[in-house]
């Protein structure tokens, strides 16, 4: 009797069968941290359309409404990798991603709210990404037209969970 050295058909359909298994639970995962930090390197473009809201505030001034009151270009002139536009809309900033972003997050926007303390304009103001929670004795101001999936948002841009 000869004895052969190596796997049978059935060992390696196993491990393929293993291989598969492992490799479609991480997969969701791997997906989540691309957006994730694709969303998070795009957050710094924001900052242009913030600077505006904030100097209105600290001047006790209406938000402004659009990015002419803003004095910034037309939302779809500020872009990056992955980003397609920035729209002020009353003090609110919303990035709409496109470009090179993932086909998850490619069409969706994320709002970016000015939190503030009425009544005193020297509180800087405090900026809100998407349903994440307000501090204390602020008010956010303007409307969250966030339409991103809340898994794949950063963790401080997410609601507090319970």
């Amino acid at each position: 009797m000869k004895k052969h050295n190596g796997f049978t058909l059935i060992e390696m359909l196993a491990v393929i069968a293993v291989m598969a298994i492992l490799a479609s639970i991480a997969m969701p995962s791997f997906l989540y941290r691309i957006v994730r930090n694709q969303i998070t390197l795009a957050l710094p473009l924001a900052d242009l359309a913030k600077k505006p809201t904030e100097a209105a505030w600290l001047a006790a001034l209406p938000f402004p409404a659009n990015n002419t009151e803003a004095n910034l270009p037309p939302a779809e002139k500020i872009v990056s990798s992955y980003i397609s536009a920035v729209n002020v809309e009353n003090g609110v900033v919303n990035i709409t991603f496109g470009n090179q972003a993932n086909n998850a997050i490619k069409g969706k926007i994320l709002s970016l709210r000015p939190a503030v303390v009425e009544g005193t304009h020297l509180v800087p103001v405090n900026w809100i990404c998407a349903s994440a929670p307000v501090p204390g004795q602020m008010t956010v101001m303007g409307e969250d037209k966030t339409t991103i999936a809340a898994d794949f948002l950063p963790n401080q841009c997410r609601a507090k969970s319970n």
